[in-house]
């Protein structure tokens, strides 16, 4: 059997709808997203039963890239104090560069105000794994109330990812982290 280097049209069209739902947001068409694909929609229609389902599809399929970003090479050789300002040093870095555009998670719940859309399922378990990482290392490093911790840095993180995204907040000055370690400090936590 003969290999190919060319991706599936599946993969193509998953690729195209991750670059331009994030780029332009998830209102894209059927015919750009199929174009930038170099798929049929016809094709993308055999593949897929509607762009909602390629949107659900391309956020669960890019959500173990997305949590890797924010997990350290080794962690258990960090306490659940780095392990938690990890993230917000990573948000740093990532939130200056020109085609950053904030958590694309967030931008699909913004954007699509339905809890019953397929992608928005996708996006609330994505939001709330993250909320996870904080409460349970919240709790490993000893916060008075992990729950509220992580509550707490769910919306520091938010809003600066949003911030950022829309180009009104620079968080190349360490602020965001600062400001997770304010609460952690206020936690209790080591």
């Amino acid at each position: 059997m003969a290999t190919t280097d060319k991706a599936s049209p599946r993969d193509r069209l998953l690729d195209a709808a991750a670059q331009l739902f994030y780029r332009e947001g998830v209102s894209i068409g059927v015919e750009a997203l199929c174009r930038t694909a170099g798929v049929s929609k016809r094709s993308m229609y055999q593949l897929f039963d509607s762009k909602d389902e390629v949107l659900a599809a391309t956020l669960e399929q890019r959500l173990p890239w997305y949590e890797a970003r924010f997990a350290p090479a080794a962690p258990e050789s960090v306490t659940p104090r780095e392990r938690i300002l990890y993230v917000f040093e990573r948000l740093e870095k990532f939130s200056v560069d020109a085609e950053y555009h904030g958590c694309p998670y967030l931008a699909v719940l913004v954007e699509l105000k339905n809890p019953e859309h397929p992608a928005s399922a996708v996006a609330r378990v994505a939001k709330e794994r993250l909320q996870e990482v904080f409460r349970s290392q919240a709790e490993r490093g000893g916060a008075r109330d992990p729950e509220l911790l992580a509550r707490r840095l769910m919306l520091i993180y938010d809003g600066a990812s949003a911030r950022a995204g829309a180009h009104v907040e620079r968080l190349d000055d360490g602020l965001a982290t600062a400001t997770a370690a304010a609460l952690l400090d206020a936690a209790g936590v080591e």
